[in-house]
């Protein structure tokens, strides 16, 4: 399911070069100083001296580059990008530094030779002021690499958009080139702050993911996206967020992972708060195991039934595998990807990577009239359709 598999992916991506995510300790270190006169923060995880790994960036341009090396007594070497074993591989710049009463010091050598003087001391920053967004509060307590980095990124206002009777501002992020909306005109003033809190905190999680996508996948690398509005009334805001991406596996993938806001309580909605057709109450989505047997024991069955009825044509098994996409199939159904339309729940079809191709049939969506005899967790207000 693609919401929990992105969730996954980019929180597992740092983990896997750094381990745990928790503030600088004594064998992950957070460090901000100069390469020459550039500024640069820097993260090294020492947890195991024979396989120190880390990575660093230019202030100036906030893209990660991987590091690996070994820590012997005070001294540290670490060799720039990618660790490579072929025997014509080329030079690597590394870095050769000493620990000092203030950090480290020593140098950067390129792989043309160059060398620049290297000066570092543990990291800091100030706190966050009142009315900084939860997120990036949160990462100034939990992530101080991750927020330095934020720190040095700006918005660029873009264009205005109407859409159903709201007005949207646009904003892009130029190093990762990814955007998002506020709406600036539609909602009453506290629930409007409210909602822009929440998209762009969506924004600056993405903007993480995309670094931490390019440092995974390294030259190869590539994280697209694309935003949608797709439904907004009084209660509900609905939008589609689809990435593209490559992030250093064997093939490309991509995914819809929508973001579908509760606009009284600012709450991001599961389907179960929407839509729930098991018995006795609704799911929370902490419960792993419980939901995954109702989604695919209950809700993926129920789904195949109903758009059976709707849609009987596209819903009929084909005679062969050459012939079209499996829509009679329950494994391709669930609570993969789903979002508010005007006319009902658009709930997507996902199928294996060498069918990609099927997903997302534009005709499967759920009508109200439907949705409204299976209410979920929250009452919603749904349209009158």
């Amino acid at each position: 399911m693609f919401n929990g598999l992105m969730r996954w992916l980019f929180g597992g991506l740092l983990v896997s070069l750094l381990g745990a995510t928790a503030q600088a300790s004594s064998s992950r270190q957070i460090l901000v100083g100069t390469l020459g006169k550039m500024p640069i923060v820097m993260e090294i995880s020492t947890s195991d001296p024979h396989k120190v790994t880390g990575r660093y960036f230019y202030q100036k341009y906030h893209h990660d580059l991987p590091l690996a090396g070994s820590l012997e007594e005070q001294s540290l070497q670490l060799s720039e990008g990618r660790e490579s074993y072929a025997e014509d591989a080329s030079p690597q710049a590394a870095f050769q530094l000493q620990r000092t009463a203030e950090g480290w010091q020593g140098q950067w050598q390129g792989a043309n030779g160059k060398t620049l003087e290297v000066r570092l001391a543990p990291a800091s920053a100030q706190e966050p002021k009142p009315g900084t967004l939860p997120y990036l509060a949160k990462l100034y307590r939990e992530d101080l690499y991750e927020y330095l980095r934020l720190q040095g990124l700006t918005l660029k206002q873009g264009k205005q958009q109407d859409f159903m009777g709201y007005t949207l501002q646009w904003w892009s992020e130029p190093s990762s080139n990814l955007s998002m909306f506020k709406v600036i005109a539609g909602y009453p003033q506290d629930r409007q702050e409210q909602l822009n809190q929440l998209l762009m905190e969506r924004l600056w999680r993405e903007v993480g993911g995309y670094h931490e996508c390019m440092l995974e996948a390294g030259k190869g690398g590539e994280f697209i996206q694309s935003v949608k509005p797709r439904f907004f009334s009084s209660a509900v805001l609905s939008v589609s967020i689809a990435t593209s991406y490559t992030c250093g596996g064997a093939h490309p993938d991509f995914g819809d992972s929508p973001l579908n806001i509760d606009v009284n309580s600012g709450r991001d909605l599961s389907l179960t708060d929407v839509l729930w057709v098991g018995k006795g109450q609704p799911l929370k989505q902490s419960e792993h195991g419980a939901l995954y047997e109702y989604n695919t024991q209950q809700l993926a069955p129920w789904l195949v039934e109903q758009f059976t009825a709707l849609h009987p044509r596209e819903m009929r098994e084909p005679a062969s595998e050459d012939e079209g996409c499996n829509y009679s199939d329950t494994g391709v159904w669930g609570d993969n990807s789903w979002y508010f339309t005007p006319r009902g729940l658009f709930i997507s079809a996902h199928f294996p990577r060498v069918e990609r191709a099927c997903d997302g049939p534009q005709w499967a969506v759920l009508p109200y009239s439907v949705v409204r005899k299976h209410p979920g967790a929250v009452a919603v207000e749904l349209p009158k359709r």
